[in-house]
Order: structure tokens, then C-alpha cells, then sequence
């Protein structure tokens, strides 16, 4: 039988996953209700967040391709440091190039190969700057109040999205289904947050879990994992070196970078399937 609608590709950054959709030549401005019914694990696709490649925008001069980001819920949010990667390589293979740039809501990304089927990604300047974190209030952001256990002395870090680290004894122990929704919309973030619990292990690792704002749980979120180190170098809990990050979905080596406070992240890109999304879908 002969499909009819718009291909995409199924990728993933350590579980993280996405339906990409090459909309440079045919243009596909997704509603909310179209992201959803993609995002449905039952009755769609199943992502965490869906990805629509457009032709550069002039604001990001040098830029391959912009990258726009619905998540489950339909919200579009600034940056996605897997979905960085997976396009990044889908970029450079089609290219034959070993770097590229990419422009975001959060401005352009450099991406570089790395070894295997592992992409570096510059994810840009990482803050606890209240004003670039634009809350509803002045706080200070190395110790972040949410009254919330165990989200009563956090970090909060903008790397393109905001975040809410919470450093904990043991982060497998954290019900972070149940405490997940009521961090995500604290009213101290006015356009929703993502939150982290992190434990520092005896080997140096960190061991995160994320609740991402608009998708839930997720098995890996490389923002949030710039996050957690940013936090805990902040802490004094690490050194200023590069971190390896063990998610649910497995490690992301993370530097936060002296000088310019830019934060790379290095992991796999991968491709799961390809397919078709039908028109109902869009609708």
C-alpha cells in the first residue's frame, strides 16, 4: 500500500526521542493539537519532543538550518541538547562536513563530530544570572527556595531553558513522577521549568534524573545536564572539568568551560526508524 503524507525520521539521544521532520522545502507550522497527537505513544508516533529542520533564519548568520521544538504537550521551547546532536549529524552526513551550525530559539549552536556516532555540541553561555532566568521575583540563585522536598535548596541555571537543580543523598529514591508537575509550574518561573535531582557519586560521576517541562520523565536531558554540573561546580561539590553524567538512559560527558562559561556536551545521536506521518495526523 502506497503511504501519502510528510516523512520523518525516529531518533534519539540516550532514549531521549524525537520525530524529526525535514521542513525545508515543504514548510509544516505545527499546531499544539498536531504536536500531541504526534507525540502519542497510542495513537501517534510516541516522542518526547518533535522537530521540524527549516531553512536558516537570517538572525544566525553561518547557520546550516534552523531547529524548532514542540514538546509532548504542544509548547515550543528554546533548546534541546539531544535533539542538538541527532540533527547536528543528520546535518553533517548530508553535508559531508565535520562541524555544523545550528540556529535555535536560544540562539545558534556549533556542533562538531566526535568519535563513533557521538556529536559535541556547544550548547552556549550557562547562568545562574536571575535576569537571564527572567522570574517572577529576585531570588538568590545559588539557593532557591521552592518549599518543595527535597526542592528547598536548589540552583536554579538557565543553558538556553530554565532548570532547578535539587542536590540529593540519593537521587533514585526521589518520587519525581509525583514532585515533578508542582516544580514544573512554580510560580517562579513564569514560563515553566525543568527540574533535576542529582547525586554526586564517590567516583566524581553525577547520577541525574529529570522531570522535563511539557514531556515528563524522560530516560536523558542534555540541557539538564549542563544544568547539574553548572550546579554543582556552583556548590563546590566538583571541580571545573569535564563531568561525566549518568542518566537514566546512560552518560553525557559535560564541560563547563572557564573563560566563556560555555558548556559542551558530548553523546549519541541515533536513528531509530523512518516512516510517514499520515495526514490525520496533521489535520
Amino acid at each position: 500500500m502506497e503511504a501519502t503524507g510528510v516523512p520523518f525520521r525516529k531518533m534519539h539521544g540516550l532514549g531521549n526521542d524525537f520525530v524529526v521532520v525535514d521542513a525545508r522545502t515543504r514548510p509544516l507550522a505545527l499546531t499544539p493539537a498536531q504536536a500531541r497527537r504526534i507525540a502519542d505513544r497510542r495513537e501517534g508516533v510516541g516522542c518526547d519532543q518533535i522537530i521540524t529542520i527549516e531553512p536558516p533564519r537570517p538572525d544566525h548568520p553561518g547557520s546550516a538550518a534552523f531547529m524548532a521544538i514542540h514538546n509532548a504537550d504542544g509548547g515550543v521551547v528554546e533548546a534541546c541538547g539531544n535533539a542538538t546532536r541527532c540533527v547536528a549529524r543528520l546535518l553533517m552526513d548530508e553535508a559531508g562536513v565535520d562541524h555544523v551550525i545550528i540556529g535555535t530559539l536560544a540562539g545558534p549552536v556549533r556542533a562538531d563530530r566526535a568519535d563513533g556516532h557521538h556529536v559535541r555540541a556547544d550548547m552556549g553561555p550557562a547562568t545562574t544570572d536571575p535576569a537571564v532566568l527572567a522570574l517572577n521575583r529576585p531570588v538568590d540563585t545559588h539557593h532557591v527556595d521552592l518549599h518543595q522536598p527535597p526542592f528547598t535548596d536548589t540552583v536554579a541555571v538557565s543553558v538556553g531553558n530554565p532548570h532547578v537543580v535539587a542536590v540529593v543523598p540519593d537521587a533514585e529514591a526521589i518520587d519525581l513522577r509525583g514532585i515533578g508537575p508542582i516544580i514544573e509550574h512554580h510560580d517562579l518561573f513564569p514560563d515553566r521549568v525543568n527540574a533535576e535531582v542529582v547525586t554526586v557519586r564517590r567516583d566524581g560521576y553525577l547520577r541525574m534524573r529529570v522531570w522535563e517541562r511539557g514531556a515528563g520523565i524522560t530516560r536523558a536531558c542534555g540541557t539538564g545536564a549542563c544544568a547539574v554540573v553548572v550546579a554543582a561546580v556552583t556548590r563546590g561539590l566538583i571541580p571545573r572539568a569535564p563531568t561525566r553524567v549518568l542518566l537514566d538512559g546512560g552518560p553525557l560527558l559535560i564541560d563547563w568551560r572557564a573563560g566563556d562559561d560555555h558548556v559542551l556536551m558530548t553523546g549519541p545521536a541515533a536513528t531509530a526508524f523512518t516512516g510517514i506521518l499520515d495526514e490525520s495526523l496533521l489535520s
